[in-house]
């Protein structure tokens, strides 16, 4: 079932605990074995200090509360997260649509090796895998795997 409501705009100072929120029971729910590198406070710090402010930070909204995050940080797709209330309505893809939008010439991500649903969701948006590390270089030190999207597509990792 895909929702007609919901909009979707750059977030603004006063939508970080929100997004906080969203970033927070949406890690929990996907993870559940992943480790945090960080607490709810930190994360919270990190959403309204450093990323609401400082990145291209969108919100997709239902009747004024916000649902759903994305955060594009040159060419990656750095975070994507869906209230797991709102998950399977078709927001993610209008994300992901809004991000290919703004970065036409190409995507990158980065996704947990363990989170094989998000895996399918990227490869469904035309995403290609291009690396899989060890989790040495993430601090959560967690196997992950690269994605690419180019709008050829024909990914090249």
């Amino acid at each position: 079932m895909k929702i007609e409501n919901v909009d979707i705009r750059r977030a603004v100072d006063s939508d970080a605990a929100a997004v906080a929120d969203v970033w927070l029971r949406s890690y929990t729910a996907a993870l559940p074995s992943v480790r945090r590198a960080h607490t709810d406070d930190e994360v919270r710090y990190w959403l309204r200090e450093v990323v609401v402010p400082n990145q291209e930070t969108w919100v997709a909204t239902v009747d004024g509360s916000v649902v759903a995050m994305m955060v594009l940080d040159d060419e990656e797709l750095d975070q994507l997260y869906i209230d797991t209330q709102w998950r399977g309505q078709g927001i993610g893809d209008r994300l992901v649509e809004l991000a290919k939008q703004n970065r036409p010439t190409g995507l990158t991500l980065w996704t947990f090796q363990v989170n094989a649903p998000a895996g399918r969701f990227y490869e469904r948006h035309g995403f290609v895998e291009a690396e899989r590390t060890d989790g040495g270089r993430n601090e959560e030190r967690e196997p992950d795997i690269r994605y690419v999207w180019h709008p050829d597509s024909t990914a090249r990792p």
